[in-house]
């Protein structure tokens, strides 16, 4: 049994209920919901509904996990870097290499909340500037908000002590449990099962390639600190 797929030692699983009772108690999920809920008040209130707000959802849908693929590995993996003096290291990153020094850490599971407030109304300036209605922002911050949440929820729960109990979830579980303990340089997708991951080359055959010594430090091997 792979060291991805071996149950932490000492911890017995939990069922859905009480991983959703400890879900709850950070800020991130409460956050999302909050701009989940408001975009879709927003939405219904405003109508105008075209067909543009049924294909836009599609788009959206299909291109994350491409989305979701380049800010694990070109943010979230970023290498801090000293420029004229000044290192450049972003907190997502630094929260990020901790998650991987500690993938049981609950708190360090979430996006931070420090990202979400200012990140929430960016996205929400960028849609009002970026769609020709109201209600094509709101469909998009909508889905924005619902994307949000099950990507949590998902990269919560693979890191909590709940057990797989279908083949999908199981695939998306242990897709990105080989990421923290096999190689992190694979396997970046978090809410599906190695989709872009496939596509871009990242999706190895698990049994070719050999534990890495960095899973849990990251950049070490390259002297960049984390």
């Amino acid at each position: 049994m792979s060291t991805a797929t071996r149950p932490a030692r000492g911890r017995k699983p939990v069922d859905l209920r009480t991983a959703a009772t400890e879900f709850w108690r950070h800020p991130s999920p409460w956050m999302i919901s909050a701009i989940l809920v408001a975009a879709l008040g927003g939405r219904l209130v405003v109508g105008d509904w075209q067909l543009s707000d049924a294909v836009l959802p599609v788009v959206m849908l299909a291109a994350f996990p491409f989305v979701e693929w380049t800010i694990h590995v070109c943010i979230l993996h970023w290498r801090p870097k000293t420029v004229a003096g000044l290192t450049l290291d972003s907190l997502l990153a630094r929260s990020h290499r901790e998650h991987h020094a500690d993938p049981r850490d609950v708190p360090l599971i979430f996006i931070p909340w420090q990202t979400l407030v200012w990140l929430i109304p960016t996205l929400a300036v960028l849609a009002a500037l970026a769609f020709p209605r109201p209600g094509l922002a709101l469909t998009f911050l909508t889905v924005i908000g619902a994307i949000g949440l099950v990507y949590e929820w998902t990269h919560y729960l693979i890191h909590s002590d709940y057990r797989p109990k279908s083949r999908v979830y199981h695939a998306i579980w242990l897709n990105h449990r080989q990421h923290h303990y096999k190689n992190e340089h694979y396997w970046f997708t978090v809410t599906t099962s190695g989709t872009a991951d496939r596509v871009l080359r990242t999706y190895p055959d698990a049994k070719q390639v050999p534990t890495s010594p960095t899973a849990k430090n990251l950049h070490s091997g390259a002297g960049t600190g984390g």
